[in-house]
């Protein structure tokens, strides 16, 4: 009877080391995961002044676009801590690095620029990069999610203080927008 007793008093204690470290395991992941996309949307900014005198030599006529790359830059880098500001001055960023690429269609002598093309491939590298990134938090936001919402992850959760459900990453508005594709 004393030997079942104890075995359960073990197993009740394993169970518990088990749901309290897998919650604080999953919590510090999806930390780790916005670290990750962080650290991509920083060297991006980073390559962002290079682009910029890259293109200033040939598209003397966009100064607004060029503008609105060094604007959204600037407000990006500016914000700290954040998540969903830091999110919406990324995709601002974006959207003006993508009115750059956008425009130096009409620019033949950039876009067979080696120093344009480098600073081209090295930005679509680190788009990749956060879009992995992105994958990985959603991921481990639905791991954290699932195990502080079930029985007895619950329980556990509440005991610690981290029964808040993390948010999703998602799409910005108007990366939901459908391409028009004509031939």
């Amino acid at each position: 009877m004393f030997v079942l007793f104890g075995l359960a008093i073990a197993i009740a204690v394993a169970v518990f080391i088990y749901y309290i470290n897998r919650i604080i395991i999953l919590s510090n992941r999806i930390d780790n995961a916005w670290s990750q996309i962080d650290v991509q949307l920083k060297r991006r900014a980073e390559l962002v002044p290079n682009l910029v005198n890259t293109v200033k030599g040939y598209m003397k006529h966009e100064k607004n676009a060029i503008k609105m790359v060094t604007d959204a830059r600037k407000e990006m880098m500016s914000i700290r801590g954040d998540l969903k500001t830091r999110l919406k001055a990324e995709d601002k960023l974006t959207k003006a690095l993508k009115t750059i690429f956008a425009l130096a269609e009409n620019y033949p002598q950039l876009r067979a620029s080696e120093n344009f093309k480098l600073l081209q491939e090295q930005l679509e590298g680190i788009e990749n990069k956060v879009a992995y990134s992105r994958q990985f938090y959603n991921d481990s936001v639905l791991s954290f999610n699932n195990m502080i919402t079930t029985i007895p992850g619950s329980w556990f959760a509440s005991m610690l203080g981290r029964n808040k459900t993390k948010d999703y990453l998602e799409a910005a508005p108007t990366e939901r927008k459908a391409v028009k594709v004509e031939f």
